[in-house]
């Protein structure tokens, strides 16, 4: 998973400056970065209800749920917001390396089971907040062009920090019930 991940945050390295970089990548447009954003929301929604097929566990259980209701309701935002604005998503290279390492992390999930299972799912959600997260500080909301999109990517950022504190708070309590 670790190596998943890794995949996942070089892919999302890919919008941030260009210090690794000779050159600086172009900056994401507004169709690419709603794009972006909708899908990250769209893979936890995924990885939530997969957790919900898979766990017992009440809390990790609790955690999903929480996961689909609000990454569904940002969407659900998104989608009103790029109608209103008449923008089309832009499918894009990170939107594509985001979808192919969540089913790549998916497929792994899928073979593991009980107490395995609930600690890669959370330790998941730990790292991929934190670098979504990281990407929306970062590079999507300072390169939203439009008032409206940099507006609803602050409220999802404010929120989905509180996912990853709430993750890592489960993250550890498995840990201590582990122990």
């Amino acid at each position: 998973m670790q190596k998943h991940l890794t995949s996942l945050i070089a892919a999302l390295a890919l919008l941030g400056p260009g210090i690794l970089w000779a050159a600086t990548p172009p900056k994401p447009t507004d169709p690419q970065i709603a794009h972006i954003a909708y899908t990250a929301g769209l893979l936890d929604v995924e990885a939530g209800k997969q957790a919900l097929e898979k766990s017992q566990n009440k809390d990790v259980r609790a955690f999903a749920q929480q996961m689909i209701g609000d990454h569904t309701a940002v969407n659900d935002q998104a989608l009103a917001l790029v109608k209103k604005l008449n923008v089309t998503p832009e499918d894009n290279p990170t939107s594509q390396n985001l979808t192919k390492q969540a089913q790549a992390t998916r497929q792994k999930l899928a073979g593991l089971t009980g107490a395995a299972f609930d600690k890669a799912y959370v330790d998941n959600e730990v790292s991929y907040h934190k670098t979504v997260n990281a990407a929306l500080s970062t590079t999507l909301i300072p390169d939203a062009q439009n008032s409206e999109l940099k507006s609803l990517l602050q409220s999802g950022l404010n929120l989905f920090e509180a996912h990853l504190k709430h993750a890592e708070q489960l993250a550890q309590q498995l840990q201590s019930a582990k122990s």
